[in-house]
């Protein structure tokens, strides 16, 4: 088996390696094969743009010797030789933006010397300018830049730092539209696109791929890659795991797969699970783990972002970008990954957005519950809660319960149906069950259903008793799309007092 490149990210390394390569050279191919092409491309960390841009600056350097055998070797292209200046902004940890303009004022220069150029300008966008210039003498230039919002995301939780970081980068990119007839190529990538009146105000000629159909595979790995380029691992891991075959796929596909980035776009796996599932042959959160922002979380929190929207549907504009200056949690989880496209509606041009797959989905939630409930064995009670219902232990059920409300910090609580509503989401989800919350009947919608080996339908009241509650369930007959379903079904009403779980009154339902 070939050795699989985890943690590479250099095109020439992984070839000369013999590392495993998803061969991407024919989708490559349709962004350079013209003789202008300026392009932005957004995608979430870890699913491999550095990679991209790698493989990019080896084509147009002319390393044509590294490409045998992938399909663009055939391909009708001149493989002439380009000065390339790539630029990582994933390097840089600029505090302020006099650090940041050292750090584009030192990789300038690191490039220039490469080429043999000597920069007399002080500032970093005239050296900009002046290197582009000086290196297009003989053959236009190719642009490859990295993270280019990094500097900005880095700083998201101080707005004013934020928006000072995006002015130096607007000043720096505002350089590449004027030396546009220098320009052979240009690819900026990130994981957020910040609106036009940002960052790209004065780039407004580049092609967004984010949303491409055409691109909606160029990073990420398809169904089909995975069975050509693994089935050696697949094999291995078969044996490892003593699965069948079909199991096998079934199970990675429920972890990793899932993300779709256009409407008719093919859904892909996250590269970086994939890779790191057959290396370690398990299933774990390998993507979710690592390095899951801080501040995003506290957002959600801060913002009172109802995760119980989750799917939701939307139209294209309310997620293609946001500000700096104006967070948006929507398209932020999107851009970042922690939502993808599931469906698009064309009679009303609206996208369904979801979790892409349970690694996020269940690791999305329980980070959102520890940041919530601050005791060390959440998952321990989790089960707890579990063994009790499944038991009909339904004091002890509530108790556990009320253990975990009394601990969430009292400066988060807010004194809302939703808020309870959506703890209790959170607690039964990462337990494994099926649960779904507000479900839609002909009669109204049903606080939470949670089917195991039985059904339980439940109805909170904040301002209200848990008579009324259960009242409700019965007048307006929830129950009735759940029967014949061979199981008993518990009618649940409970109340709400004092930022915790009151009183609460069940019945099994009899008919």
């Amino acid at each position: 088996m070939k050795p699989l490149p985890i943690g590479i990210q250099t095109f020439k390394d992984l070839i000369e390696g013999g590392y495993l390569y998803i061969d991407k050279t024919q989708w490559i191919y349709q962004l350079v094969k013209n003789s202008k092409g300026t392009y932005f491309l957004s995608r979430p960390r870890r699913f491999g743009k550095s990679l991209l841009l790698s493989t990019l600056e080896e084509i147009f350097l002319g390393n044509k010797e590294l490409f045998k055998g992938l399909w663009i070797e055939n391909a009708d292209f001149a493989w002439k030789k380009h000065p390339v200046v790539r630029l990582d902004f994933s390097k840089q940890k600029a505090k302020d933006t006099e650090a940041l303009v050292r750090f584009i004022i030192s990789e300038l220069n690191t490039i220039a010397q490469k080429y043999n150029v000597h920069l007399e300008e002080k500032d970093y966008y005239s050296q900009f300018q002046e290197l582009i210039s000086k290196l297009s003498v003989q053959e236009k230039v190719v642009i490859l830049i990295d993270e280019y919002d990094k500097p900005i995301i880095d700083h998201l939780e101080n707005t004013e730092k934020a928006v000072e970081m995006r002015e130096v980068m607007k000043g720096f990119f505002t350089i590449l539209k004027g030396n546009d007839s220098h320009i052979r190529f240009l690819l900026l990538t990130g994981v957020s696109k910040f609106s036009k009146a940002g960052v790209f105000s004065n780039l407004n000629h580049l092609d967004d791929l984010t949303l491409n159909n055409m691109s909606s595979t160029l990073v990420g790995i398809t169904q089909a890659e995975i069975e050509e380029n693994f089935s050696e691992y697949i094999e291995a891991t078969m044996s490892e795991l003593k699965m069948q075959r079909e199991d096998l796929i079934s199970k990675i596909q429920h972890w990793y797969n899932g993300y779709r980035f256009s409407k008719k776009g093919e859904k892909v796996f996250n590269p970086f699970s994939t890779l790191q599932f057959f290396n370690r042959m398990d299933f774990q959160h390998h993507w979710f783990e690592t390095g899951t922002p801080s501040f995003l979380i506290k957002q959600i929190i801060k913002q009172n972002y109802d995760i119980l929207t989750i799917p939701m549907q939307v139209d294209e504009l309310s997620f293609s970008s946001y500000e700096v200056d104006d967070l948006q949690l929507t398209p932020l989880l999107l851009q970042t990954g922690y939502l993808t496209i599931k469906d698009y509606n064309e009679e009303r041009s609206l996208y369904t957005l979801d979790f892409p797959n349970f690694e996020v989905k269940e690791g999305f939630l329980k980070y959102i519950t520890k940041k919530l409930y601050k005791k060390e064995n959440t998952d321990s009670l989790l089960y707890k809660i579990i063994d009790a219902l499944n038991d009909k232990e339904f004091e002890d059920c509530f108790d556990y319960l009320r253990e975990i409300f009394a601990n969430i910090d009292y400066d988060i609580q807010i004194h809302q149906e939703k808020y309870y509503q959506t703890i209790f989401y959170l607690i039964f989800t990462l337990i494994g069950l099926k649960i779904k919350a507000e479900v839609k009947t002909n009669k109204g919608r049903i606080d939470a259903v949670i089917e195991d080996q039985s059904i339980y339908l439940f109805e909170f009241k904040l301002n209200g008793t848990k008579e009324e509650a259960l009242e409700q369930i019965k007048t307006k007959k929830y129950y009735e799309k759940y029967l014949n379903q061979g199981k008993s079904i518990y009618l649940i009403g409970a109340e709400f007092r004092d930022k915790n779980i009151g009183e609460y009154i069940i019945e099994e339902w009899k008919g």
